[in-house]
C-alpha cells in the first residue's frame, strides 16, 4: 500500500525529531517542509532530505495528503482551516487550539470535507502509558474510583530562550503541560462528564533569567497555578495540579490511578516510556510492571503515523481531533469554573482511544 505523503507546516525546534521519526512508520511519509521563513523551511529540508518550501506551495501540491502542523498554539486553528480548505488531513501539535470556538470551527470544516483531524500529544502511544492502560483493561487495580496528577514546576524564564508566550493568552501551565496530562487520563479512564477548579496568578510580573533575554520584564496575564477536579463520566473523580509557581521543587507523583484493589503509579506522560508500579491491596509493596509495548523513547509523531494508516484502512485514529477538542474544552472548562465559582458541564466526549495491540514491532501500530 502506498505511503500517505506529509508535508510539515512550522519548521521550529519540535520539528527535529518529527522529521527524524518521519521515515520510520510505515504508512506515512513526510516529503516536504514549509515555514512563513522560507529559507529556515528551505535549510531544515537540505538537513533531512526532503522539500523546504513556502506554505502556499506546500498546500497547492496535489502529492501532499496531510499536513501536521507545527506552528506556534495561536496560529494552530488557522493554519488547520488553511490546510482543510486545501483539502489535506491535518495533525496539529498541542493544544488543539485556544479557544472552544477556534477548535469547533476545525471540527466542523473537517466534517463538512470529510477530511481527519488528529491531535496531539500522542505519548499516550508509548510503551509507559500503554501499559499502564492494560493494567487497567486486565483489572489488575479493580474498579478505577480515582486519580491525581501534577505538573509542578517554577516557570519556564529561567531556561527557555523566548518564555514570553508561556505567560500571555494560549499559555500558562494548564496549556502548555495539561494537554499531556488529561490525554493521558481520558485515555485510561474515559471522558469527562464535569469539571471544576481554582486558579491565581502568584506573581503578575515576571523577570528572565535565560540568555538572550536576561533582565526583560513579562508581565502575566494568564494563571499560573491551576487546581481543578475531573468527573469521568464512567464514575472516577481526578484531581490536576498545574503551577509554573512551585520554586522549591516538589516531590508529588505525575500522574497515580486509585482502584477497588490497588493502586498505580503512572510516569511522567511527556514522554514515552517510564516505570509502571502497581501496588495491590493487602501488599507492603509497590512492583514494577514489565513494559509490554515497544516506543519508549522520544516517538514524537506516531499520532500522525496513527492517523495516516487510518486514512488507508478506514480504521478510527487515536490521537483524533475529537480528543484533542475534548482535552482542550476540559482545560478551558477549569478556567470558566475558577472564574464563575461554579461547576462546568461538558459539552463534548470522545471515545476513549483504542489500545495497542501485543507483539507490536517498534513503530508498529497495527
Amino acid at each position: 500500500m502506498e505511503k500517505i505523503k506529509i508535508g510539515i507546516i512550522g519548521t521550529g525546534n519540535i520539528s527535529t525529531v518529527y522529521l527524524k521519526n518521519g521515515s520510520s512508520f510505515e504508512a506515512a511519509e513526510v516529503v516536504a517542509c514549509a515555514d512563513l521563513d522560507v529559507e529556515r523551511a528551505k535549510a531544515k529540508g537540505e538537513e533531512f532530505g526532503i522539500r523546504g518550501c513556502s506554505v502556499e506551495e506546500m498546500l497547492a501540491d496535489p502529492a501532499i495528503d496531510m499536513v501536521i502542523n507545527l506552528t506556534i498554539p495561536q496560529a494552530h486553528a488557522a493554519v488547520c482551516l488553511q490546510a482543510l480548505e486545501a483539502g489535506k488531513h491535518v495533525y496539529v501539535e498541542k493544544p488543539f487550539s485556544v479557544t472552544l470556538e477556534d477548535g469547533r470551527k476545525v471540527m466542523e470544516l473537517a466534517a463538512k470535507k470529510g477530511l481527519l483531524v488528529g491531535s496531539a500529544p500522542d505519548t499516550f502511544l508509548g510503551g509507559g502509558l500503554q501499559t499502564a492502560i492494560k493494567v487497567i483493561e486486565d483489572g489488575w487495580i479493580g474498579t478505577p474510583i480515582g486519580a491525581t496528577a501534577f505538573m509542578m514546576s517554577g516557570g519556564h524564564e529561567s531556561w527557555h530562550p523566548s518564555p514570553e508566550f508561556y505567560y500571555q493568552h494560549g499559555g500558562g501551565p494548564m496549556f502548555d503541560m495539561g494537554p499531556y496530562y488529561i490525554t493521558a487520563l481520558v485515555a485510561m479512564l474515559g471522558p469527562i462528564a464535569r469539571v471544576t477548579g481554582s486558579t491565581r496568578i502568584s506573581y503578575p510580573e515576571r523577570t528572565i533569567t535565560s540568555k538572550p533575554k536576561a533582565g526583560q520584564k513579562i508581565e502575566v496575564e494568564v494563571p499560573t497555578h491551576v487546581a481543578g477536579v475531573l468527573e469521568f463520566a464512567n464514575g472516577p473523580i481526578g484531581t490536576i495540579v498545574t503551577s509554573f509557581d512551585v520554586k522549591g521543587g516538589s516531590q508529588l507523583p505525575w500522574i497515580e490511578v486509585y482502584g477497588s484493589q490497588g493502586s498505580m503509579m503512572v510516569p511522567d506522560p511527556n514522554n514515552f516510556g517510564g516505570t509502571v508500579k502497581v501496588r495491590r491491596a493487602g501488599s507492603q509493596e509497590w512492583s514494577d510492571i514489565p513494559l509490554a509495548f515497544p516506543n519508549t523513547e522520544n516517538g514524537r509523531g506516531m499520532g500522525a503515523a496513527d492517523m495516516a494508516k487510518a486514512i488507508q484502512t478506514g480504521r478510527k485514529h487515536r490521537a483524533s481531533g475529537e480528543l484533542g477538542y475534548h482535552v482542550l474544552e476540559a482545560m478551558v472548562g477549569i478556567h470558566v469554573a475558577a472564574e464563575k465559582g461554579e461547576h462546568y458541564k461538558m459539552t463534548s466526549s470522545c471515545e476513549r482511544p483504542a489500545s495497542l495491540p501485543l507483539g507490536l514491532a517498534p513503530f508498529g501500530l497495527d
